[in-house]
């Protein structure tokens, strides 16, 4: 197939079938075009009157809250919290966006200390594939930290998502101590991004509030 050929191809679908690159027992590349991305509540109400293939559906994608389900194919990801969780310490919970102390710091946290973060996240419209964050740290415009963690797949429902990171231990020292800044984000299989955020914490001596 010649490149004509090719662009050919693609017109016909106009931009609303779904591409994907597969190789032959050749090792040629293809175009495979897997149809139009249909809404979620488009495909539950296919064939609804099938109770065995009613039954499947739920099998496959689990409860989902009908009421969640948009008109269109897209999912949505709705981050609502971040709680930074330190044992012997009150959960910190923060809204999203953060909102910064008179010095511009979202939070702060102890040097040497153990710590996890927990994100509540809502999903809506469609199932959301391979959504994972990312939270990249600089400290002086010297990268530090860039933490990668992939949460699943998810079903559109009502109910928050709560997922849970690992638990870390902030560096410690003099020199561990003072400003930092990171960057969050949450994107899915696609590329999609749902959220894109930069904010400054700061490490102290002791936590905020003692001596």
């Amino acid at each position: 197939m010649d490149d004509k050929e090719k662009e050919k191809g693609k017109e016909k679908h106009d931009g609303t079938d779904i591409e994907e690159e597969e190789e032959d027992e050749d090792g040629n590349k293809r175009i495979v075009v897997l149809g139009p991305q249909v809404p979620l509540k488009e495909q539950l109400e296919l064939d609804k009157d099938d109770e065995s293939l009613r039954r499947w559906k739920e099998q496959l994608l689990g409860q989902v809250d009908t009421q969640q389900l948009g008109e269109t194919a897209e999912p949505e990801v709705k981050v609502m919290n971040l709680t930074i969780l330190s044992p012997g310490r009150p959960d910190l919970v923060l809204p999203i966006p953060f909102k910064h102390d008179e010095k511009g710091y979202a939070f702060a946290l102890k040097d040497g200390s153990p710590y996890s973060f927990r994100f509540s996240f809502i999903v809506s419209n469609n199932i959301v594939s391979g959504l994972k964050y990312t939270n990249t740290v600089w400290k002086t415009g010297v990268r530090v930290e860039n933490q990668k963690m992939m949460l699943g797949t998810f079903s559109p429902q009502l109910e928050p998502y709560i997922y849970e990171g690992e638990e870390e231990t902030t560096p410690a020292g003099i020199f561990a101590r003072g400003s930092y800044f990171a960057k969050l984000k949450f994107v899915d299989d696609d590329g999609k991004c749902y959220l894109e955020m930069g904010y400054y914490f700061e490490i102290r001596k002791e936590w905020p509030g003692t001596q």
